[in-house]
């Protein structure tokens, strides 16, 4: 996966969140899709960071590999 295609999945990804929140979360399915959407956007972005940093190393940015949610929410800010 190219750092373009990552990208054009999150701008996928933020289109369909922002359509969630502009229609409310009324049905628990939409609930539901709304947190999967999240945790799928902090996944892209985690990729895309560990695909920069390898690159900014001399190391090849196809090494990376997406990590679990579990991992990717347990972040500290």
């Amino acid at each position: 996966m190219s750092d373009k295609s990552i990208l054009k999945h999150i701008t996928a990804l933020v289109d369909e969140e922002r359509v969630l929140r502009d229609q409310g979360t009324a049905l628990e399915e939409d609930g539901t899709r709304l947190r999967h959407v999240s945790e799928e956007l902090d996944q892209c972005w985690d990729l895309l960071r560990q695909r920069r940093a390898l690159r900014e190393y001399g190391r090849n940015p196809d090494e990376s590999k997406p990590r679990d949610v579990g991992v990717v929410e347990g972040y500290i800010d």
